[in-house]
């Protein structure tokens, strides 16, 4: 990035500036770019806007005030032009910038930029609008109690939804710029007093750092920066499109990270536990939280351990005692097992991402073609073992019931590690691919952050209070692990 000594200067004759301006985001060439030219008391005066983040509206009012000035200035000949104007830009944000490429820069976000002739500076007026849908609750995070907003492509509107759940003066949200073409807004949410200055200091210099030409993948785009590690299958921030949840984690000391034109935020650092929560377990009592969270993790382990499981003892049914012989199927067939679960594991994920691109009209048709088409035919020709389905269906419900769509996927990318490693080796196969994992694992962090904490390091504490879900009265402590500058709560 130049600095802004390096930029080029607002130059004191207008049309100096006109032609830069026009040159530089194509008036006349854009059909979005707007331009309107007006005089106050004789000084010729420059508006340039965005079509499609400006209203009308506001841009009707802006000239009719400009063009009342004329008349003020007629009857103020002590006052110059620029103090006239910008004592009647009665605006609620407005400021003034030194260089040409602030002013470009400003316009393009949907700001409206005013050059004003023998003046080297220009006013920045923020009216812009965004365009985009209202708050509604989002698809993957849904409660049965809880409130129904959640966070749109409006990164003013996220700010907001945030705000609106902590009034304090301390919250700040630090607006950068990321992307050369694509100057895309990334705001760093934190409070003051409770998330550490060196974490803070350590993710800005992060995001400042990205040097690319645009993220029009917004929020993965800065993900994929910030991660260390590139090719790790396991999400090392955590995504969320709640503002309740984004808020709880604030209050933790963790950083929130809001990329304009994306629905879901960045939290960090985080561990593989923290994708393992729910907004749902802190809707209901504790005892009814504790028993939904115990659920989702036995789901979580049922989707990464069971087939592998089901499948060691399968292909050595000497593994089990007499009372467990009815697990594994009594007919081999002419399929081996392992690929009778490679095919079904393969054919879950054509349905998975069959039913994302299929309208939502010929869903249920799909379904019904998969079910009784594909499913039964293939048990009755003798292609799938009846408890190959079982266990594969089993799995692939533990993935969904996975809080984290990351983790879930993660998870899927790790099982098919285990089930190579498993059918090749069998028991030593299983066994190292499980302690392979865990070492992985361990060696992961988010930020200098452990990923496996609070197991590994351990503390007993914190793993407390993942295990049960702990009334909000006792829950006095914020996550140590993150440093945070006051670790109880009030």
């Amino acid at each position: 990035m130049a600095d802004k000594q390096d930029f080029k200067p607002i130059h004191r004759v207008i049309d100096k500036n006109k032609k830069y301006m026009h040159d530089r985001i194509g008036v006349g060439t854009s059909f979005d770019t707007g331009y309107r030219e007006i005089e106050i008391d004789g000084t010729p005066l420059a508006i340039y806007y965005l079509n499609g983040l400006v209203e009308d509206e506001n841009i009707i009012q802006l000239l009719k005030k400009l063009v009342s000035v004329e008349h003020y200035g007629k009857k103020e000949k002590k006052k110059d032009v620029w103090r006239l104007v910008e004592e009647n830009l009665v605006n609620h944000q407005l400021t003034v910038v030194d260089t040409m490429d602030e002013a470009v820069d400003q316009m393009l976000t949907g700001l409206i930029t005013i050059f004003i002739d023998g003046y080297t500076q220009a006013f920045i007026i923020d009216v812009r609008h965004y365009p985009g849908r209202t708050p509604e609750e989002p698809d993957t995070e849904r409660v049965i109690r809880g409130a129904r907003d959640g966070f749109t492509e409006n990164i003013v509107e996220n700010s907001a939804l945030m705000r609106r759940r902590i009034r304090d003066e301390r919250l700040r949200n630090e607006m950068l710029r990321v992307g050369e073409r694509s100057k895309t807004d990334v705001c760093v949410s934190y409070i003051q007093d409770v998330t550490n200055d060196d974490l803070v200091t350590r993710i800005k210099e992060k995001v400042r750092d990205i040097d690319i030409d645009g993220i029009t993948m917004a929020d993965k785009t800065v993900e994929e920066f910030l991660s260390s590690s590139k090719w790790n299958p396991y999400p090392l921030v955590r995504y969320t499109e709640r503002p309740d949840v984004a808020v709880n984690h604030l209050l933790d000391g963790h950083i929130i990270l809001t990329v304009d034109t994306s629905p879901s935020v960045i939290i960090l650092p985080t561990t593989i536990f923290d994708h393992m929560e729910h907004a749902e377990e802190y809707r209901q009592t504790p005892a009814v939280g504790t028993f939904i969270r115990w659920i989702r993790i036995i789901a979580v382990f049922a989707s990464l351990y069971l087939l592998p499981l089901w499948m060691l003892f399968s292909m050595h049914q000497d593994l089990l005692p007499s009372n467990l012989s009815f697990i594994g199927p009594k007919e081999l067939g002419k399929v081996p097992i392992f690929v009778q679960i490679l095919l079904a594991y393969i054919g879950v994920e054509f349905l998975r991402m069959a039913a994302v691109h299929t309208p939502t009209p010929l869903a249920t048709a799909m379904g019904l073609i998969a079910a009784v088409l594909i499913g039964e035919i293939a048990v009755d020709v003798g292609l799938f073992n009846p408890e190959v389905i079982l266990y594969v269906s089993i799995t692939t419900i533990g993935n969904y019931v996975t809080p984290s769509y990351e983790l879930s996927v993660a998870n899927k990318v790790i099982l098919l590690f285990f089930l190579i490693f498993t059918a090749a080796f069998g028991v030593a196969g299983f066994m190292a691919s499980v302690v392979i994992h865990i070492i992985f694992l361990a060696s992961l962090k988010s930020v200098k952050t452990p990923y496996l904490w609070p197991l590994i390091p351990f503390d007993f504490i914190a793993l407390l209070y993942f295990v049960f879900r702990i009334p909000i009265p006792f829950s006095s402590q914020r996550p140590s692990v993150i440093h945070p500058k006051n670790m109880y709560l009030k």
